[in-house]
């Protein structure tokens, strides 16, 4: 799945990153807890949901029709990815809140689970994100935007066999893809990606490619919240799905706890992970969304 290519401790978390400031989340969001934790139960008892299996078909259904009950009405985006191994059929979901305005703020994570001899149900790489794009779609429903909220669930972000820049994040590329094709891509704001984010020590380092502004309203947001120890002033370099955004020239941002000791292991069960980890994240992508709208 995603590469990571270095990180720097910076000096600035020595002094104030690993403790939590007064006041800690001393707001709320509407994100549920529960309801999270719930959804990535569902999503990990399907088992092993690689692309194109029939696990991944009943996680798509499931997701449809929980976005359907919060009253949007999703999308299927299906398409025919070419993969190490041969044509593989994907499938990406959309729901959209619109907004006044037809611009976007997309908020996206991947579905899948890479393939392995072993049974890998990717609690937290593809079961998190998913999770947590599900349960935002319900959260923001009375958040109040000009710009139009975007959900979208990810399929094909894990390498068929190894991951390269060929074989790998297959649902963003075909994205970027359709939105240039059909002269929509300008409408994208701005993307935030989240990946790998149910680890019960969550630690969210800075995303060296991404998108500084974006950066700075998410980690401002977090340290007034009390989060400064979730999300440390610490860079770090990860290639997944917002990469072929950028190449494309939208703003995006990447939330991934890489230091998950389970990753890519049978060990990446739900029992390693934490629905207070989504939320967490949930809170502070909330409380960051109407600076985003308003930049």
């Amino acid at each position: 799945m995603k590469k990571m290519v270095f990180f720097t401790l910076l000096a600035a978390a020595v002094v104030y990153g690993f403790q939590r400031g007064p006041g800690a989340a001393a707001r709320t969001s509407p994100f549920n807890e529960q309801r999270a934790t719930a959804d990535l139960k569902t999503l990990v008892d399907f088992g092993p949901r690689p692309a194109g299996s029939e696990a991944l078909a009943k996680a798509r259904n499931y997701i449809v029709a929980e976005l359907e009950k919060a009253g949007l009405k999703p999308q299927l985006d299906e398409f025919d990815a070419r993969t190490p191994l041969g044509f593989r059929k994907m499938v990406n979901i959309h729901a959209v809140r619109p907004g006044s305005k037809p611009s976007i703020l997309a908020l996206t994570g991947h579905y899948d689970t890479k393939i392995f001899d072993f049974p890998f149900v990717g609690a937290s790489d593809g079961g998190s994100s998913a999770a947590w794009v599900l349960e935002m779609a319900r959260a923001t429903a009375s958040l109040k935007l000009e710009n139009t909220l975007e959900f979208v669930f990810f399929d094909g972000e894990e390498a068929v066999v190894e991951w390269t820049a060929d074989d790998s994040v297959y649902g963003s590329r075909h994205d970027v893809d359709r939105r240039y094709r059909n002269n929509s891509l300008r409408d994208l704001k701005a993307l935030i990606l989240v990946d790998m984010i149910g680890d019960k020590n969550l630690n969210i380092r800075r995303e060296v490619q991404s998108t500084d502004w974006l950066k700075s309203i998410i980690w401002n947001t977090a340290r007034s919240l009390g989060y400064t120890r979730e999300f440390p002033n610490e860079d770090h370099e990860v290639a997944d799905d917002h990469i072929p955004y950028l190449k494309a020239g939208v703003p995006s941002v990447d939330l991934i706890d890489f230091d998950y000791p389970y990753w890519h292991t049978a060990g990446d069960t739900l029992d390693k992970t934490s629905g207070h980890s989504l939320k967490i994240v949930g809170d502070v992508v909330y409380f960051s969304l109407p600076e985003i709208d308003r930049k």
